[in-house]
């Protein structure tokens, strides 16, 4: 199994933080982003590659990153997707496609978002996409209606799977998104290179989701614990304090 980690964006939100630095690099009660998003994943187990796709301004922070970290027994290759700027980047479903071509990846791919803070291990995860062998995405109760007009709403059948998925939805009636942490078994990957072949947005991964939920069956795994999606330096503050806080739990 492959682990695609998507870290090519330039987080101006988060200006002057991120000017030098990229946000999944940003630490969060000692400890960069990137990391939470790893050493939870590591439990899954099979994850034999891990291919973290920046851009050209940061490709050389995250080598270093990558050289010095040992939490757990997993092998990086940092790719430069070329872009330098929010005016030439490829966009996130552009950033797949360009690690899948460039690396001929052909094997089972987990797809997570770099900035994405776990608060559990997700070893389920990975135990529902292999008894599925379909397509899997993580869900997240946000808890409040127009938190979810920044991300997405989604329905889903009593199994599981996803019977409407739409983008910053204007009226959401559930609490319930998907967040960036996928599952595509090795059959869809032609699917996602299909999706840019026809011209598809390949900026926002949902976008993916949305447009192949028709086409495959595609199903759903709720996250546990806590989950933080940093857009901003508040976010990044109240990041900071809660898991500061669990750190300090025995």
């Amino acid at each position: 199994m492959k682990v695609i980690v998507l870290a090519a964006g330039y987080a101006t939100r988060l200006y002057p933080l991120t000017l030098t630095r990229p946000k999944p690099l940003l630490p969060v009660a000692g400890k960069p982003m990137i990391e939470y998003v790893l050493d939870n994943l590591a439990p899954i187990g099979g994850i034999d590659r891990v291919y973290v796709v920046t851009n050209a301004k940061f490709a050389d922070q995250f080598q270093q990153w990558a050289d010095g970290y040992r939490s757990a027994p997993l092998l990086f290759t940092i790719v430069n997707d070329g872009s330098t700027d929010d005016s030439n980047k490829l966009g996130a479903i552009g950033d797949i496609h360009f690690v899948l071509q460039q690396h001929q990846v052909d094997d089972d791919l987990i797809v997570v978002a770099g900035d994405n803070l776990f608060s559990q291990k997700l070893d389920a995860f990975g135990r529902v996409c292999r008894e599925r062998n379909a397509p899997v995405l993580a869900l997240y109760d946000v808890g409040d209606l127009e938190e979810i007009k920044k991300y997405n709403a989604i329905t889903v059948a009593a199994d599981g799977r996803i019977t409407f998925f739409e983008e910053k939805p204007k009226n959401p009636t559930s609490t319930l998104t998907g967040i960036a942490l996928y599952y595509y078994p090795r059959p869809t990957l032609p699917l996602i290179r299909q999706y840019i072949a026809e011209g598809n947005n390949p900026d926002q991964p949902g976008r993916l989701v949305q447009w192949l939920y028709p086409r495959t069956p595609f199903y759903t795994w709720q996250v546990p614990g806590l989950w933080f999606d940093i857009g901003s330096k508040e976010t990044l503050e109240e990041a900071n304090r809660i898991f500061a806080d669990l750190n300090r739990t025995p």
